[in-house]
């Protein structure tokens, strides 16, 4: 019995056969044909870095470390979702894939992962490099007819920061100018003159105007708002939306093709709102053509995005958004606006008459109160004490009224309904493969650097395996597309 349990374990037992293994192969023989790394090296041409980086080194002194090396290293942390430059070192050394792809030999040193951290600070940091690296890939994928901007569809989504929320302090800061306040204020003024009233002055509804005690001056004040500050990365700044959890963060505001390509991305603090954010971004897909159609949630439904969109020549795609009325009140939409004489009527047939257009660039229109005090419908239209209604209207209204009109047009839902299978899915997959979830840098810039990376490997992996696809064909569909993404047994 002894014996026939020995030769059991004999035949099982090959745990010390490690140490009789030679390998008589190279590199390029070991590395699976099918393996990504092979796509990614065919997907660009990496030889692109050079006259990119090519300023940032010395001609004289000993020679550095290769640049297309330093940026594959880079790529290989965040597309196989490492997030940690000294654990991709390691798995460099021993991995023959990662080897292959760095262009290194069994005997070739792998570089220090602080080599990475060091050349950044010393080159890197102040560069435009990783905007020329993002576009470079966009521009592989545009030359070969993946892209497809006639709609785009934009949204944010938050990145938690290197920061503790319990370490903060409380800032007082001025309140920032808006990038649309001088354009906003030209209208109020125009606004208020049509009305016989004076211009407003000073930017809108960022100052106060005081008067000087001593000299009678007027003196304009900018005004300041208190928040809380990282002492961690005062950089960051403070999110807290819905259920999520409280915490410092940074947001990204990106815009996406239909297929998922990522076409514009600005970092931003987590305390920025989207209505703010989506400007920077959206100046960066101006330089595409052929953009018809702005695919956005209720969050950038605001009166300053619709005009910037329609005054492009777009066309706004917003969702309903539910009124702030209290049950049982009247909603705005049961007062009716009379663009040709300026004035809203009320169930009760009355006017509602301009009374003036405030700092917000919101016009007022005031009831008669000896007219609502005996109203029937006084109860359910207000509790104001003076028996008064007032119902505000921007100064740029009529674009919000005219991305209505687009909802209730034939094939809004096919486009809207994009939204969740575009851009909410790029936010997934790369919070979960590629370390969109939380940053270890601190820092705005150096978080927007490694966000242009993130959403370069999320286009260059996309890119590299739709090439792979069809790289025995000349001619591209995107119905094809379409099959072999969601029904890959149409590949074979």
């Amino acid at each position: 019995m002894r014996g026939k349990k020995a030769d059991a374990m004999s035949m099982t037992n090959h745990h010390n056969r490690k140490n009789d293994g030679f390998i008589l192969y190279s590199i390029e023989e070991l590395v699976p044909q099918d393996h990504l790394v092979r796509k990614l090296e065919r997907a660009v041409d990496w030889t692109f870095i050079y006259p990119l980086a090519e300023d940032s080194y010395s001609r004289n002194g000993r020679p550095g470390i290769d640049p297309v090396i330093l940026y594959k290293m880079v790529f290989l942390n965040f597309l196989f979702g490492n997030n940690s430059m000294r654990k991709t070192c390691k798995e460099i050394q021993v991995n023959l894939a990662y080897r292959w792809f760095l262009g290194l030999s069994m005997e070739d040193p792998v570089p220090d992962y602080s080599t990475w951290s060091q050349n950044y600070i010393r080159r890197y940091g102040n560069s435009e490099v990783f905007d020329q690296i993002f576009q470079r890939i966009l521009k592989e994928a545009m030359d070969h007819g993946f892209l497809n901007p006639e709609s785009v569809f934009g949204d944010s989504t938050h990145q938690k920061a290197s920061a503790n929320k319990r370490k903060a302090q409380e800032k007082e800061v001025e309140i920032l100018r808006k990038r649309y306040d001088d354009a906003l204020l030209q209208e109020i003024n125009q606004s208020r003159e049509e009305h016989g009233q004076r211009k407003k002055i000073g930017s809108v509804a960022r100052t106060e105007l005081n008067y000087d005690e001593e000299t009678g001056e007027l003196i304009e004040q900018k005004k300041i708002r208190k928040i809380q500050v990282s002492t961690t990365d005062p950089e960051s700044g403070i999110f807290h939306k819905g259920e999520k959890e409280k915490c410092f963060a940074y947001s990204q505001q990106c815009f996406c093709d239909p297929h998922g390509y990522v076409l514009a991305v600005s970092t931003v603090p987590g305390n920025v709102s989207d209505s703010q954010s989506f400007f920077e971004a959206y100046d960066q897909l101006k330089k595409y053509r052929g953009i018809r159609n702005v695919v956005l949630d209720s969050g950038y439904n605001t009166p300053a995005i619709c005009r910037e969109i329609v005054e492009d020549g777009k066309k706004p795609y917003l969702p309903y958004k539910r009124p702030m009325t209290k049950e049982g009140y009247l909603r705005k939409q049961e007062f009716v606006y009379d663009e040709k004489y300026d004035y809203y009527l009320c169930p009760n047939d009355q006017e509602l008459s301009y009374s003036t257009t405030n700092r917000e660039g919101y016009k007022e229109y005031k009831s008669d109160p000896a007219l609502c005090r005996n109203c029937p419908f006084r109860k359910q239209c207000t509790q104001s004490a003076s028996h008064q209604k007032v119902i505000t209207r921007h100064v740029w209204e009529e674009y919000k009224e005219s991305a209505e009109e687009i909802r209730g047009q034939l094939g809004f839902r096919d486009i809207y309904g994009q939204r969740k299978e575009t851009i909410e899915r790029v936010f997934a997959d790369c919070k979960e493969k590629h370390g969109l979830r939380y940053t270890r840098l601190r820092g705005l810039k150096k978080n927007h650097h490694q966000a242009l990376i993130i959403f370069a490997c999320h286009n260059l992996e996309k890119l590299a395996v739709w090439k792979d696809r069809w790289k025995d064909n000349t001619s591209f569909s995107p119905f094809s597309l379409f099959l072999c993404e969601f029904f890959p047994f149409f590949t074979s």
